[in-house]
């Protein structure tokens, strides 16, 4: 670790991107008062993930765009090395995305308030419930797609873990494709378990989508599996 590297991070980095979530997520609130879909906070969402981004110093290359139909919706499931992944993702795919994720999220000021209002979808993972898989379908009609972290914890070495068989079930009874997302190198922009930050390059894989119709709900866990396997192959 880069002595500079921590200075960075604590005098620079950290307020820095304190103030883009304050900024970004009261406009984004904001806006949900005449744009109930959150088609503009999904803008904020962009541009923070950019700022972000350019702050720290992380390029991020993406191939595999030209395998998706932007006309479609889709769920998005990916490998999670750090705390980067999603704004890496939400600058990188250019489609209106939610993600699902853990209800406590939705407690944290500004960026809470922001998940909370612009639709994306909170689980008590341990009553995840109907009411989950209509707002997929809702969300679906909108033209919206998700984001998610199957392995549901952060990589510390790279490797790609078992993939939980949930957010598939979610996906086969809301009809979505799930598209298997491979995310390179962002655990060298931010080790879990470390607050220092470091400029680094990302490489975003999108392999081709795995159509869910037809699948039954007690596949999941296959299904899982053979999403995870696709992703594994090119991660590191």
């Amino acid at each position: 670790m880069k002595p500079w590297d921590w200075w960075r991070t604590v005098f620079y980095l950290i307020p820095a991107i304190a103030i883009y979530t304050v900024v970004l997520g009261t406009a984004s609130v904001l806006s949900t008062l005449v744009d109930r879909r959150g088609n503009f906070g999904h803008r904020c969402a962009r541009a923070w993930s950019w700022l972000i981004l350019k702050t720290t110093g992380v390029q991020v290359s993406i191939e595999g765009l030209d395998r998706l139909d932007p006309s479609r919706s889709y769920v998005f499931a990916a490998n999670h090395q750090s705390i980067y992944d999603i704004p890496i993702l939400f600058a990188s795919l250019p489609f209106q995305l939610r993600i699902i994720a853990k209800e406590s999220l939705g407690r944290i000021p500004f960026m809470g308030w922001h998940l909370q209002r612009t639709g994306h979808v909170l689980v008590d993972r341990s009553r995840p419930g109907a009411a989950v898989v209509r707002k997929m379908a809702r969300l679906a009609s909108q033209g919206h797609s998700l984001i998610v972290f199957p392995e549901g914890t952060r990589s510390t070495d790279g490797s790609v873990a078992r993939f939980k068989g949930g957010p598939f079930v979610i996906a086969l009874q809301a009809g979505l494709p799930v598209v298997p997302i491979t995310v390179v190198g962002s655990r060298h922009v931010m080790f879990r378990g470390e607050l220092t930050v470091h400029p680094g390059r990302v490489t975003v894989i999108v392999h081709d989508p795995i159509e869910t119709a037809g699948v039954p709900r007690d596949a999941a866990r296959d299904f899982a599996s053979t999403v995870r396997d696709i992703v594994a192959v090119n991660a590191a």
